[in-house]
């Protein structure tokens, strides 16, 4: 073998050798790695494995989400589970005071039992359990909606009266409305009579029902303010979620004739009592038209300043501490009302009055016998007093609960739906 063959043997040999080496040395490396590797990955299977036996499959969600504000104090909070029950909640103001609620039959729900309050910030902690008993828990805190962003509506009749047949269900709200519509469609009155209700906006504050014709005597109304979270103005939204019944009493309209000097009181289209009267002045007439009695007064003060009837010094041109059976007809200070002050020989002969419309009565509100007293007892909030033939002008819609003195399709036209 030549020396150049064997030197390229030599090499191939180490080479081999080498290999072999490399190889033996990487095989007892992977070998020692294998081992330690294989022992630490078994390791940690059993860890995660234990993890996840110990994380609960209950998912617990808070409404409103955490961090919310301009929250509702209504129905808006709550608190759900899914794959499990709750097993304990706890809600709180900021400054920790405790919130009653109730968790559900099934332990999938809780709520608050009350209302909350405006513009205060809630803490919730709640905590679950899964199937196997292992428990979930979840925190959250919200502010709800402050006073300066949210509107309230204040209406009339109260819940549970009974009034008379020309009463319309009017709303007043605190705050400017530009959303009619949905604030609108917020608000439905029914009656069991099924006449059709109508809204009508005399200005965006104030929203009306009414049907076309007065209500059916004996009938039920029914309001329902469904404004919890509706948007009334940019940035103001509504609190209320209340329902409202009342009743419909016997359907009673009286006719004052400012001409004739009487006022004939009818009951169900049957006349049953003619009273002598006395009217408007022909220097201060009385409205004409349909008029809802809003307010009554066994006795009340009524000072002419209040109205504009003022002399010279400032003063009003009359000031009676003790009007006698007093019912408002206008929000501008039209009553029909007792007078003792006048000779009763005015009554059905001379209309002498600012404005208003007086019958026969005596101080102190004590004789039932008097026409006043009988008009007074029988007469219910939401009665109608029409008043015609006094030369003046038709009352103004809004000026009362006066609605009656638009047609119904003008009426309607006022609806924002």
């Amino acid at each position: 073998m030549t020396d150049s063959k064997r030197r390229k043997g030599l090499m191939a040999a180490s080479a081999l050798l080498g290999g072999v080496l490399v190889l033996s040395g990487c095989s007892d490396g992977n070998a020692k790695a294998d081992g330690d590797g294989g022992s630490d990955s078994s390791s940690q299977a059993k860890v995660d494995e234990a993890a996840a036996k110990k994380t609960s499959e209950a998912q617990i969600k808070i409404t409103p989400k955490d961090g919310s504000d301009n929250a509702s104090i209504n129905n808006g909070t709550a608190v759900t589970v899914s794959k499990g029950t709750l097993t304990s909640v706890s809600m709180q103001t900021a400054e920790g005071t405790a919130v009653a609620g109730q968790i559900s039959a099934d332990k999938k729900s809780w709520k608050p039992t009350g209302q909350l309050q405006r513009a205060t910030t809630y803490k919730i902690a709640a905590e679950a359990a899964d199937s196997e008993g292992r428990t979930a828990h979840e925190n959250a805190s919200f502010t709800t909606v402050s006073p300066a962003n949210s509107f309230i509506g204040n209406f009339t009749p109260e819940d549970g009266s009974t009034v008379g047949v020309g009463m319309p269900v009017s709303i007043n709200f605190n705050k400017a409305i530009t959303n009619k519509a949905a604030v609108q469609k917020g608000i439905t009155v029914s009656s069991s009579s099924g006449q059709e209700v109508v809204g009508h906006w005399f200005n965006a504050n104030r929203l009306d029902f009414r049907p076309e014709s007065y209500w059916t005597g004996g009938s039920t109304v029914t309001l329902k303010l469904d404004l919890d979270g509706v948007e009334g103005a940019s940035g103001v939204y509504g609190v209320q979620q209340k329902t409202v019944t009342f009743k419909i009493g016997r359907n009673q309209v009286s006719i004052v004739d400012a001409k004739t000097k009487t006022m004939k009181v009818t009951k169900d289209g049957k006349t049953i009592r003619t009273i002598p009267i006395s009217a408007g002045s022909p220097e201060n007439k009385t409205y004409q038209g349909q008029m809802v009695i809003s307010e009554k007064f066994k006795e009340t003060r009524m000072d002419g300043s209040t109205v504009g009837f003022t002399n010279d010094d400032g003063k009003g041109e009359y000031d009676i501490k003790d009007v006698p059976h007093a019912m408002r007809l206008s929000s501008s200070g039209t009553f029909i009302h007792g007078n003792y002050w006048g000779a009763k020989s005015i009554f059905g002969a001379v209309n002498t009055s600012h404005g208003c419309v007086g019958l026969s009565d005596t101080k102190g509100a004590g004789d039932k016998n008097t026409p006043a007293a009988w008009f007074y007892d029988n007469s219910l909030i939401g009665d109608v007093v029409v008043v015609k033939n006094t030369g003046d002008k038709t009352i103004a819609p809004d000026n009362g609960l006066n609605g009656w003195n638009l047609d119904w399709a003008a009426w309607k036209a006022g609806s924002a739906i």
